[in-house]
């Protein structure tokens, strides 16, 4: 949806420095936009480790946008960035984005491990570096990609896929593990265990096993169906940016509202137009913005909680669970955990849905009764 990627006003400001002597990590960027939680989600993941240089990086070092309304300025541009040892692949907005697929094909042929994320696996294909491999995607991807691209062996059912210096994940929060993996591949697994353990993944361990649920289209997919065909009469809910806010965080509640269920239109606000993420990203607020409320990332977070948590019992609680279900489902979040509250079903978009039905039949039948109003009044058929 067009709304779902749009830009802020603001100035670019000086691009910020970058430490040497480490790993260095470029999560790239579309220029027509990307998955906010594909990108920022690995980001934090990587930027835990004092071992890691990690940014983003785009076509042109002017703001782009990330889904669910954010804009984000790029760290450094395809020409100018320094050489990355890993390049993180996050779904784009846009199929083509030739500048993009020729940067990962190029760091891919100098050694670069390439990590793509949920559907990013379309621009990793198409720029070369899933030929002859084995791969996944998000699960409702897979069919797709296997037609375009018959040359890549792609499995479901699996958190991610390594196959020598390629890594592909599943669904949205899978990037995260597929992150951990990389760390722990290139910094160790003690490394990788400590990160783990802050993000508080459910389930995860170094050594647990990549075996995820085979997802396919279900009728309890429906909420997912109606936000989607009915987005009138959404909340209009304030993402309140501040300095320092996380980057996990954000990437949840932009995914569970806006990307995962389509329940709400979300506006990134804050009291200055640049914002500092915790490890540095430069993002770009609304600074005077009608909503109808407010979420702080990472607010209601409790001890032990994954950042999607939060966002979800949100999204129970103010629209309905049976939608933060499907969310879940669509993140490829484990969510067996959590105590949700909130409604049952979506009932804005049920009776929209209801209504939309009413009229069509209504509009359907008109012609039928005009033509027998019209033929009754010029007598050719006597009244009883």
């Amino acid at each position: 949806m067009s709304r779902n990627y749009t830009i802020a006003p603001g100035q670019v400001p000086a691009p910020r420095p970058l430490p040497e002597g480490r790993i260095t990590v470029a999560v790239v960027l579309g220029h027509r936009g990307s998955v906010a939680a594909d990108a920022l989600a690995p980001f934090e993941v990587f930027a835990r480790s004092a071992g890691f240089t990690v940014f983003t990086v785009a076509a042109h070092r002017t703001p782009v946008a990330l889904s669910g309304g954010l804009t984000i300025v790029p760290d450094r541009t395809f020409d100018d960035a320094p050489p990355a040892d890993v390049v993180v692949v996050p779904a784009v907005a846009d199929p083509e984005e030739s500048a993009a697929r020729q940067y990962i094909s190029n760091r891919s042929g100098q050694g670069a491990l390439v990590l793509s994320v949920c559907a990013g696996a379309k621009l990793a294909a198409a720029s070369g570096v899933l030929r002859d491999r084995t791969a996944t995607s998000f699960w409702d991807s897979i069919d797709g990609l296997a037609d375009a691209y018959p040359d890549t062996r792609w499995v479901a059912g699996k958190r991610y896929v390594e196959d020598a210096n390629v890594i592909s994940t599943a669904g949205v929060t899978s990037g995260v593990v597929g992150a951990l993996k990389v760390v722990e591949r290139l910094a160790g697994r003690p490394e990788a265990a400590r990160i783990g353990a802050e993000v508080a993944f459910p389930g995860w361990t170094p050594e647990g096993t990549t075996d995820i649920p085979a997802h396919g289209r279900r009728l309890s997919d429906l909420p997912y169906v109606l936000g989607v065909a009915f987005p009138y009469f959404q909340p209009r809910i304030g993402v309140r940016l501040g300095d320092g806010v996380g980057e996990l965080d954000l990437a949840a509640v932009l995914e569970v509202y806006a990307g995962s269920s389509f329940a709400a239109h979300l506006v990134p606000v804050g009291d200055t137009p640049h914002v500092t993420s915790r490890h540095g990203l430069t993002l770009l607020a609304h600074t005077a913005a009608q909503v109808d409320r407010e979420i702080r990332p990472g607010a209601d977070r409790r001890p032990g909680d994954f950042a999607f948590d939060p966002a979800l019992r949100d999204l129970a609680a103010h629209t309905d669970r049976a939608t933060a279900r499907v969310a879940a489902k669509f993140t490829e979040y484990p969510d067996a955990h959590l105590q949700l509250d909130g409604a049952v079903w979506p009932w804005r978009p049920t009776v929209l849905a209801a209504l939309t039905l009413v009229v069509s039949i209504a509009v359907g039948c008109t012609p039928a009764v005009l033509r027998a109003v019209t033929t009754r009044a010029k007598g050719d058929t006597p009244y009883p």
